[in-house]
């Protein structure tokens, strides 16, 4: 139930602020946002743009919701020339540019989700904007390590058949030896039974 309303009240959440941040009018200010969503692999570096318009310099604020709606979480926020206050989750993996954009670095399925950008102007007004970030996995990268593990055992196999074959050549050629010794062994007995008469003979 937790996870279902939290869904719902992600999903309301990001609607609402669209609306408020593309839809209502701010006299002297704007913030557009031309990718309101965006299709990310993992490991690849996003940039989350908009573009804003304004009387003096704002106060730009990114924030970060999950898909389950578990609140927002502070990414960075800051105004030109005054302070930049940066998440340490994200202190290595954000980049902020001028016009209000953030780069994000090599994100991951943890990263999916809602990013609200709050601009707030010198003079007061608040300009909203929402992102939904959807980040996939790279599935080639699964069938490569598949594909070298099976080259791997193909090798594993192919080496152990051969070291069998000459495992059993050995034990062939190491038994017909032994089995030519005895026979000459044998023939050795015999013959020195034949001759033991014959040269006691001789004798007498």
């Amino acid at each position: 139930m937790w996870t279902l309303a939290g869904r719902r009240y992600g999903t309301f959440l990001g609607l609402t602020l669209c609306f408020m941040g593309l839809c209502l009018p701010s006299l002297g200010m704007s913030l557009l946002v031309p990718q309101p969503i965006i299709n990310a692999t993992a490991a690849e570096n996003i940039l989350l743009p908009v573009e804003h318009s304004c009387t003096g310099i704002p106060a730009i604020k990114w924030e970060y919701m999950s898909n389950w709606g578990w609140g927002l979480q502070n990414i960075i926020s800051w105004k030109a020339g005054i302070f930049v206050n940066v998440s340490k989750s994200y202190d290595t993996r954000v980049h902020r540019y001028e016009n209000g954009s953030i780069q994000l670095l090599n994100v991951g399925m943890r990263d999916a989700g809602y990013y609200v950008v709050t601009v707030v102007e010198e003079l007061g007004a608040i300009k909203h904007g929402v992102i939904i970030l959807n980040v996939y996995e790279v599935l080639y990268e699964d069938l490569h390590f598949v594909a070298v593990f099976i080259a791997f055992l193909t090798a594993a196999a192919a080496i152990l058949i051969c070291f069998i074959w000459a495992c059993d050549k050995f034990v062939h050629m190491f038994w017909k030896k032994r089995r030519r010794l005895k026979e000459q062994a044998t023939e050795d007995i015999q013959l020195q039974t034949i001759e033991a008469p014959a040269i006691q003979y001789l004798t007498d």
